[in-house]
């Protein structure tokens, strides 16, 4: 728990920096039609979920090294860096800002699940990405590069559901760029495939 506190902590102005990007790109793309943020959304939430996918499948895959190459451990690899990448992208790109709109109250609010709706696109993505991470493993990726990307996913499933120009939703949309992004990434980059690792190659 201090780890994830640690993580937190560190990455808080990364998130910051990239939840303030987002309501510039609000107020420059205010009047963006539903058909443009909907498009966008569909090329930053598949990468947000092939960079999640990365780094969860290389983490998880670093702590079953002490396991022979074999079936049994590429199906486990697979199993937490597919199901991780796709459920925690799913909350960050999708359900909390989906939670904001509500509470804004914004009119053409709608839970837009990327597997779900274009599975086509998004789950074959996160498939091949884990694929490569497991042959290919790296855990190192400039965290301000995965902050914007999140960001602009979650800003842009915000934008479909905002009336054109609502300056006063500004903060609140702030405020939930910044949730929609700091604790899915850690959680997804750091927590999620511990969780899966014995106690015993944790304190290793």
């Amino acid at each position: 728990m201090n780890k994830v506190f640690r993580e937190l902590r560190e990455h808080s102005p990364f998130t910051m920096f990239g939840a303030l990007t987002g309501i510039l790109m609000v107020m420059m793309l205010r009047n963006i039609s539903h058909s443009a943020a909907h498009a966008l959304f569909y090329v930053f939430h598949p990468a947000h979920v092939v960079l999640s996918a990365l780094v969860t499948t290389a983490l998880y895959r670093r702590y079953l090294d002490h396991e022979q190459p074999g079936w049994r451990r590429f199906l486990k690899v697979f199993a937490v860096g597919f199901s991780g990448s796709l459920l925690i992208g799913t909350l960050s790109d999708s359900l909390i800002p989906f939670w904001g709109e509500t509470l804004l109250n914004m009119p053409h609010r709608h839970a837009h699940i990327g597997f779900v709706d274009k599975w086509w696109l998004v789950n074959p993505l996160a498939a091949g990405a884990v694929l490569f991470a497991y042959y290919r493993p790296f855990t190192k990726f400039p965290h301000a590069g995965h902050v914007l990307i999140s960001t602009w996913a979650s800003l842009f499933h915000v934008l479909m559901a905002a009336e054109q120009g609502a300056p006063f939703q500004y903060f609140g949309i702030f405020v939930f760029l910044f949730l929609a992004v700091w604790l899915p990434c850690c959680f997804s980059d750091i927590v999620f495939p511990l969780l899966f690792v014995r106690e015993r190659r944790r304190q290793r």
